[in-house]
């Protein structure tokens, strides 16, 4: 398969430092893995669906569970997104979609982070 994603060198150096370290067996290579999530979740697959090239499609849906539980990718996208600064410009996506009734008193119970500077109305 031509279209495969393989993450370059210097990618993997820029993410390399905030995978967690291998406890006993050495993990399946890195950077197989990481490219087959990327693969999969960019194109709206099933784990399952996964070329054979990344490897086994439990690896790499086990991987993909476990560092997002531990918040891997959530610190790798705030490095990227800091290391690009302030944007020029704010897109505004016109989607729109349905919630349940329930979903309003959720900003009141405070389960969602506040994203303006506006102080809350009380």
């Amino acid at each position: 398969m031509s279209d495969l994603i393989w993450l370059s060198d210097a990618q993997m150096q820029e993410i390399a430092p905030y995978f967690p370290l291998s406890h006993g067996v050495p993990r399946v290579d890195d950077r197989r893995i990481v490219s087959g999530i990327i693969f999969v979740i960019r194109n709206g697959l099933r784990w399952r669906d996964a070329p054979k090239d990344y490897g086994p499609h439990k690896t790499i849906y086990n991987r993909f569970i476990r560092w997002s539980r531990m918040g891997v990718f959530d610190k790798i996208f705030a490095a990227l997104a800091a290391k690009g600064g302030k944007p020029n410009q704010l897109m505004i996506d016109a989607t729109h979609l349905k919630a349940h009734r329930t979903a309003a008193s959720l900003l009141k119970k405070g389960l969602f982070p506040v994203v303006s500077g506006e102080p809350k109305a009380v």
